[in-house]
């Protein structure tokens, strides 16, 4: 697994494809997903560091996994299958388990975000949709 740290956001408040970019920790390559205009708000929001007055679907996701004593290790972008991206969310459990909870990749990237937790890609992934920038 490769680190990866999100690198750029592209909102398109006309159309229904968003963007967001990771780029290699200790490289060159640059990953791009599509995600939904949900996704890509939360994100952005998470970077800005702009809270609602209520929590949000992110929000309730990441106070649930802190409120069991457990939290977020990490987020694995694990394989690219027919041109969908998969992701595991790994959990952290009080008793020192791991629980990985199989996610899409913007909600997981959403909540590491929120986190301020690392982001992974697989090494296949990379060498499969990558690009060198």
């Amino acid at each position: 697994m490769i680190e990866m740290r999100l690198q750029q956001i592209k909102i398109n408040d006309t159309g229904d494809r968003q963007y967001i970019s990771l780029g290699e920790v200790d490289g060159v390559r640059t990953l791009t997903i599509v995600i939904g205009y949900g996704e890509v708000q939360a994100i952005d929001r998470f970077v800005k560091d702009v809270r609602p007055a209520r929590p949000l679907t992110h929000d309730l996701a990441a106070n649930l996994i802190e409120a069991t004593g457990s939290q977020v290790e990490r987020v694995d972008v694990t394989e690219l299958r027919d041109g969908t991206f998969y992701a595991m969310i790994r959990i952290l459990r009080p008793d020192g388990t791991i629980a990985e909870v199989d996610a899409r990749p913007s909600d997981a990237i959403a909540l590491a975000t929120a986190l301020k937790k690392p982001i992974y890609v697989a090494e296949s992934v990379l060498e499969e949709a990558a690009s060198v920038e």
